[in-house]
């Protein structure tokens, strides 16, 4: 029986739990609120309470994960890592206007998380490893550069992951959602939109299964999955 590890258990993450867990999946999903571990536990996954990102808290973690389920097949990083240090504009606001503080919550912490995902990953032995990201790490937008400086971070730091263990049989991708997710946190985001312009949390979750099915002989490195009704960039 296959096994997830989901970082993240609210909203997309826990989509993502959920929908390995209904097909057959062993799954557990790492959070910190009591609400969304005893969400975890609730679906039949094993809840996991942790920092995802400090190392030793996400190591004791996966650890655990390993022990409980067995090897590791899967984990999937849908944590959403930006720490603002006070209250502003999403995505940090503009460059004129950002302190030093602002880089460290949107960018430094967004990509410091995705290097201990990815180097916790690989050393409990995970055979995929898939880290989510928006669109952002495809194009900056202005009063956004800090987040999108973060996302890119992420974006580099994922390539070099599948690069190096991609010939030690570890799958590494990176899923780029570039949309607004439709979400309980979304909610008065996206109130009266038609669907087709936000993205449904579980046709990602399905995007997740087909990298986690891939062999080595057909590696997808990064997947952009867009909405018919929103924008497309090539």
């Amino acid at each position: 029986m296959p096994s997830i590890v989901v970082l993240g258990a609210r909203n997309l993450g826990g989509a993502i739990l959920s929908h390995h867990l209904s097909n057959g999946w062993q799954g557990a999903a790492v959070a910190r609120s009591a609400e969304t571990l005893e969400t975890v536990r609730a679906a039949g996954g094993l809840p996991l309470e942790a920092d995802a990102s400090d190392p030793a808290s996400l190591r004791a973690a996966l650890e655990r994960a390993r022990a409980e389920l067995g090897p590791i097949d899967v984990i999937v990083n849908a944590v959403s890592a930006a720490r603002p240090t006070k209250p502003g504009p999403f995505g940090g606001g503009t460059l004129r206007e950002a302190s030093v503080e602002d880089f460290r919550g949107w960018t430094g912490a967004v990509a410091e998380q995705a290097f201990v995902f990815l180097s916790e990953g690989v050393r409990v032995g995970a055979k995929t490893l898939i880290q989510v990201t928006g669109g952002s790490a495809r194009r900056a937008m202005a009063g956004r550069g800090l987040w999108a400086a973060g996302a890119h971070a992420t974006k580099a730091l994922v390539h070099a992951a599948a690069q190096e263990l991609r010939e030690d049989g570890v799958h590494v991708a990176l899923l780029v959602v570039d949309a607004t997710i439709d979400s309980p946190k979304t909610a008065a985001m996206t109130a009266g939109r038609d669907e087709n312009e936000t993205a449904d949390q579980a046709q990602i979750a399905r995007a997740v299964e087909y990298l986690a099915g891939q062999s080595p002989r057909a590696y997808t490195h990064e997947l952009v999955v867009t909405p018919a009704g929103d924008r497309w960039l090539p």
